[in-house]
């Protein structure tokens, strides 16, 4: 089973449009904590699920199973925390929840991208959550569109 991530920023709708057809993606996973700021641009919650919808049949849920805490998300980007203490706090936080017994591995057979707004995977929780999701289930492979 696939599982996909893309991020926002850095990319106009036209780039991140384009590239959930591109792969068929069939369901959009929000991940992040905040999904309703002016800043998110085209990514804001209730756009992004029609323009989903319009533009590449797909679906949208938000999944805050799989968002950090604010408190965490704070010590890291108005603390200038390391990215060690992050990865540590938000693998408690979501081992904790037991997501991989919350969610249903079974909604996954949708082509599924988790989405967050970090323009790459390396410093985002979407990474830490899909790798989390790979540990605990059998057959997954990430892809960072």
């Amino acid at each position: 089973m696939e599982i996909y991530s893309i991020g926002f920023t850095q990319k106009s709708a036209s780039q991140f449009f384009g590239t959930l057809k591109e792969y068929g993606i069939e369901r959009l996973l929000d991940v992040r904590l905040n999904n309703t700021s002016q800043l998110a641009a085209f990514a804001k919650q209730a756009d992004l699920a029609y323009f989903l919808q319009e533009i590449c049949g797909a679906s949208y849920e938000h999944e805050p199973l799989l968002a950090p805490t604010q408190d965490i998300l704070d010590a890291f980007k108005k603390k200038k925390g390391s990215w060690e203490t992050y990865t540590e706090a938000y693998l408690t936080l979501i081992s904790s929840r037991k997501v991989e017994s919350v969610l249903s591995r079974e909604s996954f057979q949708k082509k599924t991208v988790l989405l967050c707004s970090e323009a790459t995977a390396e410093h985002c929780h979407r990474r830490l959550a899909l790798e989390y999701l790979q540990e605990h289930w059998e057959g997954v492979i990430i892809r960072h569109l």
